[in-house]
């Protein structure tokens, strides 16, 4: 190539790097806000769900990410545990960003705090709901009480241990008839922080399919 061409192909280059946004930084923390309700009890394992950004992403004085951005991704654990012990589980999978214009941006992301009061996120940015609280300790403390106090005025000594399994073992069974679940309802918001720096690179990503909740 000569010289008088390569000057303007320099210039050129120069003028795409200048346009091209800087990455998002690993550690970002994006601020959504769900469209999908997300719940252990109706919910499987691949069901999509959509989140929108709330507070815009700005790199170098740039807008790189504005606010009403949609966040597409999956659910990737449903865990509802029928016993005492255990914490029902939500995962969600962000993995992508799409902006106003359409642009469509792959995003590798962990969720790492919800605005639910008394709500758990693991290390694996999985949701944890609530398990087995205090109030059912005292409910089974309740009913263990009940049941032997009612064997004891039937049966004497031998009554009251068996009304005291009896009394347990019907109130363990009401804790799990009350089939506690993790939820995250609509609306609800949501810290994403990214896991490696995010190019604003256009991709082509298929969309996720299926219905949401």
């Amino acid at each position: 190539m000569k010289t008088w061409m390569l000057l303007p192909c320099a210039l050129l280059a120069t003028t795409l790097v200048a346009q091209t946004p800087a990455p998002v930084p690993a550690g970002t923390a994006l601020m959504v806000k769900l469209d999908t309700t997300l719940a252990t009890f109706s919910n499987k394992v691949g069901d999509p769900f959509r989140a929108r950004i709330t507070q815009p992403v700005v790199i170098e004085g740039k807008t790189v990410i504005p606010a009403g951005a949609m966040v597409e991704g999956r659910v990737t654990k449903v865990s509802e545990p029928r016993r005492i012990s255990g914490k029902p589980t939500l995962g969600i999978l962000p993995e992508a960003v799409i902006l106003p214009t359409g642009e469509r941006y792959y995003l590798d992301a962990t969720l790492t705090d919800t605005n639910i009061k008394g709500s758990d996120v693991n290390q694996e940015g999985q949701f944890k709901g609530s398990g087995h609280d205090r109030r059912d300790t005292v409910e089974q403390g309740g009913g263990t009480a009940g049941g032997m106090l009612i064997g004891g005025l039937i049966g004497g000594p031998p009554g009251i241990l068996i009304g005291g399994a009896v009394g347990a073992g019907a109130s363990t069974g009401h804790w799990l008839a009350k089939h506690h679940s993790a939820v995250l309802p609509a609306g609800t918001e949501l810290t994403l922080e990214l896991n490696r720096p995010m190019a604003m690179t256009n991709t082509t990503m298929p969309a996720p399919t299926g219905g949401s909740n």
